[in-house]
């Protein structure tokens, strides 16, 4: 793992004196400096992970959280706070830190965020735009965004395609972050979460009076994309009555609010996705030819996670790490025997299902490892027992029933935790809920229960 360089602001901060022998011990470097540096685009140049110690209310950090954010390599920004606010860590947030923290921060955890960071650099050769990490270890994915970085400099509409969960919206972003017009805007609407009767309006925004409730002046999207990208997911999903406006919006590089009287110029990158078949949904009158030719000048298709397996343990690593940091967890490891079942898995929900899976995988985890036994796929009902439950189980299961093994191995383990539900449940890696589901079944059926 590459080593990441820490900068903490603010020498004071409790407990902080503690940190330098535990990132050294882990490989990594610690600077200390007591005021925000002036040039924020240095930090970005000599420093992987920024820790913050919270100004007072007078003072603002989002100028520099925001400089810093727009650098093209930009470091991790984590704020540690006194007290409670969450007003002000929501703004700072906005601005571009990664994370708000209440004090004291240990050794332990600037270990976990600084692993965190680096694991996040080190994991498959990938590409950083911006905020914005694509990781991938996959000759198809390289070659993919190889092409957008040449083509991400134009104003030519991008339409991105692919199963649900591969990252359309993650590809959208890093189109936005290597262009000119990164430091605009990156807007997002969900075309299949909007009613018909307000997409128009959220579009192309209206005028006052321009229906019952509109009681002032309102820019759509496209208005607030200015200068920037729009991105439209699941384009498919928009009604047909409006895709005629939006390729006039796209053509004429202007919109017309609703009740308007004249049409309003837009500079507007269009980014849109879909996981639908558009050849199908044209045949179907259900897309509009014309619009998808306006959309596809620069057609991309994300192949699944099944198609790229060997992108499963880069990710899987980079999730480990993410996660580890964010929930406070030791977990750094992946086994040899994890790795061929996650391999082996055909991930139907592909990266947003291993993202799912490998958050629960750290949060089961013994120790610092992920085993198999951690991992808890969906079409089962449970994980399967911890090595250290395995070790105390001396059952023979062979021809048993599935129903019978997996009474003994409850029953076995509420032993060995004296009775205590909520422990026994954190080693079979179910909910307190799920177990005494179980256990009042295992009642109703004559069961003796611990």
């Amino acid at each position: 793992m590459a080593a990441c360089r820490v900068l903490l602001v603010d020498q004071g901060l409790s407990r902080s004196r503690e940190w330098g022998p535990v990132l050294e011990t882990k490989g990594h470097g610690l600077t200390r400096v007591a005021d925000l540096p002036d040039v924020a685009g240095l930090v970005a140049e000599s420093y992987d992970l920024v820790v913050v110690h919270a100004p007072s209310a007078g003072e603002s950090l989002s100028p520099f959280l925001s400089v810093v954010a727009a650098e093209e390599e930009a470091p991790d920004v984590v704020v540690v706070m006194d007290t409670p606010d969450a007003a002000r860590a929501v703004a700072w947030m906005k601005c571009g830190a990664r994370d708000c923290l209440m004090a004291p921060v240990t050794s332990e955890q600037v270990g976990l965020l600084a692993d965190a960071r680096a694991a996040s650099s080190a994991s498959g050769r990938g590409r950083v735009a911006g905020k914005t990490q694509i990781v991938t270890c996959n000759p198809r994915m390289e070659a993919l965004l190889s092409m957008l970085d040449r083509v991400a400099d134009s104003s030519a509409s991008v339409l991105i395609t692919g199963e649900s969960g591969t990252g359309k919206e993650l590809i959208a972003r890093y189109v936005h972050g290597k262009s000119s017009r990164s430091k605009g805007p990156f807007v997002a609407v969900n075309c299949a979460a909007l009613p018909e009767s307000l997409m128009e309006s959220e579009l192309f925004g209206h005028e006052k009076g321009a229906f019952t409730g509109a009681t002032g002046r309102k820019a759509g999207k496209f208005e607030l994309a200015e200068g920037g990208t729009l991105l439209l997911d699941e384009i498919t999903e928009m009604p047909v009555t409006l895709q005629a406006k939006l390729l006039r919006a796209i053509q004429e590089k202007e919109v017309d609010r609703l009740g308007g009287t004249a049409p309003v110029s837009v500079n507007v990158r269009v980014v849109a996705t879909t996981n639908r078949d558009l050849k199908e949904a044209i045949e179907t009158r259900e897309f509009r030819e014309d619009l998808y030719f306006r959309l596809n000048v620069i057609p991309v298709k994300i192949p699944p996670l099944r198609e790229r397996k060997e992108d499963i343990e880069a990710l899987a690593r980079h999730f480990m790490a993410r996660f580890s940091a964010l929930d406070g967890r030791l977990v750094k490891n992946l086994t040899e025997d994890a790795v061929g079942r996650l391999q082996n898995y055909p991930f139907a929900g592909n990266v947003r299902e291993l993202e799912n899976l490998i958050h629960r995988a750290v949060l089961l985890a013994d120790g610092e490892t992920i085993g198999a036994e951690a991992l808890w796929f969906e079409e089962g009902e449970m994980p399967l027992p911890t090595p250290a439950s395995q070790a105390e189980i001396s059952h023979d299961f062979k021809g048993a029933p599935l129903r019978e093994v997996e009474r003994i191995v409850i029953f076995d383990t509420l032993e060995q935790t004296g009775g205590n539900r909520t422990h026994a449940a954190k080693i079979l890696g179910i909910s307190v809920r799920t177990l005494r589901n179980k256990l009042n079944e295992y009642r109703a059926d004559g069961s003796e229960i611990p």
